[in-house]
């Protein structure tokens, strides 16, 4: 939830290329794109300061994000990432509604799956994310036996900068103990890749499976743009950079913190472009 930070305006031009996530689970992804590319251009938004989006229901999920993408197409966005599963379980819904190309993560883990050699994949993500059955039956469907896990402390976990320690560890010794014959784990979730070293402890063997750096090839293929960036929270500014820098190495310098409430009110009449 919002700190009593002071909330800014959304600057009136944002870089065509944005980012969205929950929290600080999509500047993995943000990382992986500077790591290559520098000076690329995109602005991040984390909407901390809503109902985490594992926790509302699919329409109401599907309305915050038509919002959030409708403010940030006003503002000169022509393409949005949603770098987080959750939020990827209604992208359909998010393409139908807006004026935004938009790519989800979902979609590549998916790929990422299938382009491996592996057969009995453990999918772990959050709530929404596995009771969405959305990996299952793309998974299945591709030939593949799945078993899937809630894996919800851990997001928070790492929102709260906490990636090592035995309470860490005995969260995931718990979630993975059903997945041990597997030949492969997704991370269906863009907070887990910091949790890496302890996943790879309980699962000797078994080859982890991150679809951020696919989508950042994606992204980067695509062709991405020179110029600044822009950080924008609904959550605490000074939280969401020091969690960023301590779960993915990046730094995202000035984070402006903006109302939740900016992203209430969606315009009418968008034209779909996929």
């Amino acid at each position: 939830m919002p700190s009593s930070t002071t909330r800014a305006a959304l600057p009136d031009r944002l870089p065509a290329l944005a980012i969205l996530d929950w929290g600080i689970g999509g500047t993995g992804l943000a990382a992986a794109l500077v790591a290559t590319h520098p000076r690329a251009a995109f602005v991040y938004v984390s909407d901390a300061g809503f109902t985490p989006y594992g926790k509302v229901p699919a329409h109401a999920l599907a309305r915050r994000l038509r919002a959030i993408a409708a403010a940030l197409a006003e503002r000169g966005v022509e393409h949005l990432v949603l770098a987080c599963n959750a939020a990827s379980t209604v992208a359909d819904a998010v393409r139908a509604a807006g004026t935004l190309t938009v790519t989800d993560v979902v979609t590549h883990g998916v790929a990422l799956v299938v382009s491996s050699p592996a057969r009995r994949i453990g999918v772990v993500g959050g709530a929404r994310t596995i009771r969405s059955g959305i990996f299952r039956r793309a998974l299945v469907a591709a030939g593949r036996d799945v078993v899937q896990r809630v894996a919800q402390p851990l997001s928070a976990r790492v929102e709260a900068g906490e990636l090592s320690g035995a309470a860490v560890e005995a969260d995931v010794a718990r979630i993975v103990a059903p997945l041990r014959t597997v030949d492969a784990l997704l991370l269906a979730c863009t907070h887990y890749p910091a949790l890496a070293p302890v996943f790879r402890a309980q699962l000797p063997g078994v080859t982890l499976l991150d679809p951020v750096e696919r989508l950042a090839t994606a992204l980067r293929d695509a062709g991405l743009r020179d110029g600044a960036r822009v950080v924008l929270t609904t959550g605490d500014a000074d939280a969401t950079r020091r969690s960023a820098a301590r779960a993915f190495g990046w730094d995202p310098g000035s984070v402006r913190a903006v109302a939740p409430s900016v992203f209430d009110e969606a315009p009418q009449g968008f034209v779909v472009r996929r």
